[in-house]
């Protein structure tokens, strides 16, 4: 089963709106069609976000949230690598993706270096609508 990482920005996208590329990803993922990867310091962050007051999102989807990823994903405690990123917290991203083989998914691929293996979710779900047999 091809493994994914998911930044924040993606997880708060599907959160908020439901629909879109974002939230087909995230859908996908609940419906264990891909395997997401996470460690502490990612769930770290998405608690974080998730709990901002100007998304206003309830406890309840929170956790739920969290839960889903918790119950369903695989820990991957990468060492951190020594390149040089644009903003330092997306490093734990990058290094969990890169130990795990993952592909990953961010709004952000400016605060990455470009590496195949990093894509925005509309080039995501544009690769496996591409890859998948014509329906009948």
């Amino acid at each position: 089963m091809q493994t994914l990482v998911i930044d924040t920005n993606v997880i708060i996208s599907a959160a908020i709106t439901g629909k879109g590329n974002p939230a087909q990803i995230v859908k996908m993922v609940s419906d264990r069609k891909y395997q997401v990867c996470y460690n502490e310091h990612i769930l770290a962050e998405y608690k974080s976000v998730l709990s901002r007051r100007r998304f206003m999102f309830s406890p309840e989807k929170q956790k739920t949230l969290i839960n889903e990823i918790v119950e369903i994903g695989v820990v991957v405690n990468p060492s951190p690598s020594d390149i040089p990123m644009a903003d330092e917290s997306d490093r734990i991203f990058y290094d969990t993706a890169k130990e795990a083989g993952a592909i990953l998914i961010t709004g952000n691929t400016k605060h990455y270096p470009t590496e195949q293996f990093i894509t925005t979710p509309a080039e995501f779900i544009k690769q496996i609508n591409t890859k998948r047999p014509p329906a009948r």
